[in-house]
């Protein structure tokens, strides 16, 4: 996985001023370049760009995933178990209020996760999510 290509994920913000809040302070993500419309930030070596377009962003559709309703579009990392563990406890103690909850789900299961979803204060949904062994990533 280590020669894994950068992905490049553009979506709307309703404020450049709050995505940077969240996006580059919240999370860390150091900020690439941007415009008057739009900015880039580096996630995790990926390039998401937060394009202010507020009449993009709507109801947000949901589907049940292992007893949680999981927002269906959604975007996140898969992180290390010690980031994920981390970063749950930095937006615990920032006062997050999750969709769901860090939790475990699949329990027993080949695609055994940990996993917690947010919405940005735009209303993009994200998950980060962890595996004990990531070789499990794409486990039947």
């Amino acid at each position: 996985m280590s020669n894994l290509a950068p992905f490049h994920l553009a979506f709307p913000v309703t404020s450049l001023l709050n995505a940077r809040r969240f996006y580059g302070e919240l999370l860390g993500c150091p900020e690439g370049r941007s415009s008057e419309t739009w900015v880039d930030f580096d996630f995790h070596g990926h390039q998401i760009v937060a394009h202010l377009a507020p009449d993009e962003l709507g109801n947000v559709a949901a589907q049940d995933v292992d007893g949680d309703d999981v927002p269906v579009r959604h975007f996140g990392l898969v992180l290390s178990m010690d980031e994920w563990h981390t970063l749950a406890d930095r937006l615990r103690a920032a006062g997050t209020r999750f969709v769901i909850e860090p939790h475990v789900r699949f329990q027993g299961q080949p695609g055994e996760q940990a996993t917690m979803f947010l919405l940005d204060p735009c209303g993009n949904a994200l998950e980060f999510k962890a595996f004990a062994d990531r070789s499990k990533l794409f486990a039947k």
